[in-house]
């Protein structure tokens, strides 16, 4: 198989020579059992090339298990990945096998891994390399054969330097580590993603392909892409969510995206250039947010409202501003709003844990 083919099948999408770099290395390591730890930030495609390491593999027929090490609560982490017997703790009504034990004769992929807390990290070490382990409140061992597949968006050197990620088990995953680089890294392969998730996204939904202007790719080129591919691909979506006359020009997108220019901002984005990545990030969100429901010009009206209320009172101005934790609540509002209820991509815009998320929720009482 070429990497051109390799490529197509398992839905990697780009030409420059980090993808095909990375996609040759992949297809050396598919066919071998050595453990495999994929490095990139949020929204890379880490998952992507989780499943195409998996799918090429000897163990191609058995199955891949995903998890998200960041979702699991941590005091049912150790029964997630090993399993438990009926009675083993409080709410243990039945036995219950393990990520480990699924994934018997296929591979594991452990998302987020840098998010495991240390004594769940022994276990882990203990697991991958005897491959046996105890479920929870069992007295005898369980044998399994799995492939690890770590991905994580922290530097994991840093992590064993602080001392919240154990040495030993760092070295048993990274017998072999991949880089996938940032979507700002690749920027040539921005019009190929595109017309991938344009036409992806009207075959799923049966509406008519539109067209798209070079000033609208050009912009799509020269914004910086904190959320990766995976913002590309929502900010696609929401742009031929919202057209309605079958072509995507820059007007389409200079709504959806924050300083795609220095020009661009000035005249469409009355955005301070002296904000935080993380600023700018949940202002990206409440644009989109609001852009379905206004137009520009009630939109920024909207957000200035709701940062400062000014109410006169016996001829006095007084600023109501809201608390810190009113703030937190309505952002991690509007990011479950934005990803539909998804909270592993709620999670991955407000830059947090999905196990943070989960608490935070319930801080906030934002359940469903």
């Amino acid at each position: 198989m070429t990497v051109e083919e390799f490529k197509k099948k398992f839905g990697i999408i780009g030409r420059t020579k980090e993808i095909n770099d990375l996609v040759d290395i992949s297809m050396q390591v598919a066919k071998s059992e050595i453990s495999v730890l994929l490095y990139g930030e949020s929204g890379v495609g880490k998952e992507i090339f989780a499943r195409a390491i998996h799918g090429y593999s000897n163990r191609k027929d058995q199955p891949l298990v995903s998890v998200n090490c960041g979702a699991i609560p941590e005091g049912l982490l150790e029964s997630e990945l090993f399993g438990h017997k009926k009675g083993s703790f409080t709410g243990a009504i039945e036995s219950r096998k393990g990520y480990f034990e699924i994934a018997d004769g296929g591979t594991l992929f452990l998302d987020e891994i840098g998010e495991l807390p240390l004594n769940t990290q022994v276990k882990l070490l203990r697991a991958i390399e005897t491959k046996e382990f105890m479920k929870v409140g069992d007295e005898t061992v369980t044998k399994v054969d799995v492939r690890i597949i770590a991905a994580t968006n922290k530097d994991l050197q840093g992590e064993v330097d602080a001392r919240r990620f154990r040495e030993d088990l760092y070295f048993r995953l990274k017998a072999v580590s991949l880089s996938i680089p940032p979507l700002r890294r690749r920027k040539a392969d921005i019009e190929e993603l595109t017309s991938y998730f344009m036409r992806n996204y009207t075959e799923t939904n049966n509406i008519p392909l539109p067209g798209i202007s070079e000033e609208a790719l050009d912009i799509l080129k020269s914004y910086h892409w904190p959320g990766n591919i995976r913002e590309l691909k929502n900010t696609i979506e929401t742009a031929i969510a919202l057209n309605r006359n079958g072509y995507l020009d820059a007007a389409a997108f200079n709504p959806l995206l924050i300083n795609a220019g220095a020009d661009l901002r000035s005249r469409h984005l009355p955005v301070s250039v002296n904000k935080t990545p993380e600023e700018v990030d949940r202002e990206l969100l409440y644009r989109a947010l609001f852009e379905i429901k206004k137009d520009l010009v009630e939109l920024k009206d909207l957000i200035y409202q709701r940062q400062e209320d000014v109410i006169q009172h016996d001829n006095v101005q007084q600023v109501k501003v809201i608390s810190l934790a009113e703030a937190e609540r309505e952002t991690i509002k509007a990011a479950l709003e934005y990803s539909r209820g998804n909270k592993r991509e709620a999670a991955e815009i407000l830059k947090i844990s999905e196990r943070t998320l989960y608490r935070k929720i319930r801080d906030y009482n934002l359940e469903d």
